[in-house]
């Protein structure tokens, strides 16, 4: 067995698949001797699926009035990074090395700005109809979206955080849907 199926063999609850039909303590991308693997889904029927992910940039208020307001001199923040997410959930399985290339019907990357808190929260939801899911891509788009305010913010203020990169709902396929509480 190699170093990462003996160690993944040692968390409890947790068996790696033989190929077969998948447990919730199974993990799929490891084979019977703990090598990687990419699920084959070729005897999946395509379904409807769909995925929301979230993430938030934490940042000083002076930067979020700057994107608020049009005041960021690389341009529009929420725009550009729209279609960095938009582009980042296409890219998924290049970036992710077991994710399955699949065909997305449709990405919106949504912002939702909290004067409050100084933060911006990002909503990515992604829609397939395909053999597997589109969490990744979901969860990608939002990881990518928030870089690229962080990218294009980092000249005023360099402290600003991601955090809470995170799957909120997922629906279709096997396992069914995914309510995050």
């Amino acid at each position: 067995m190699s170093d990462v199926g003996f160690i993944l063999g040692e968390v409890e609850g947790c068996r790696m698949s033989d190929g077969g039909r998948k447990s919730d303590t199974e993990l799929t991308h490891f084979d019977e001797r703990g090598g990687a693997r990419m699920v084959d889904v070729s005897g999946k029927e395509p379904t409807h699926r769909e995925a929301v992910a979230r993430a938030i940039v934490k940042m000083k208020s002076q930067t979020l009035e700057m994107i608020r307001t049009g005041g960021v001199k690389k341009g529009d923040v929420l725009a550009v990074a729209q279609v960095a997410g938009v582009m980042a959930a296409k890219k998924a399985s290049e970036l992710i090395p077991l994710c399955h290339p699949i065909g997305i019907s449709g990405v919106n990357i949504n912002f939702n700005l909290d004067e409050e808190e100084a933060n911006i929260e990002i909503e990515a939801a992604v829609k397939t109809m395909d053999r597997t899911g589109v969490e990744m891509e979901a969860l990608v788009a939002c990881s990518i979206a928030a870089l690229t305010i962080y990218d294009m913010c980092k000249s005023v203020d360099r402290a600003m955080t991601v955090s809470e990169v995170r799957l909120v709902r997922k629906s279709g396929g096997e396992s069914g849907e995914f309510v995050r509480k």
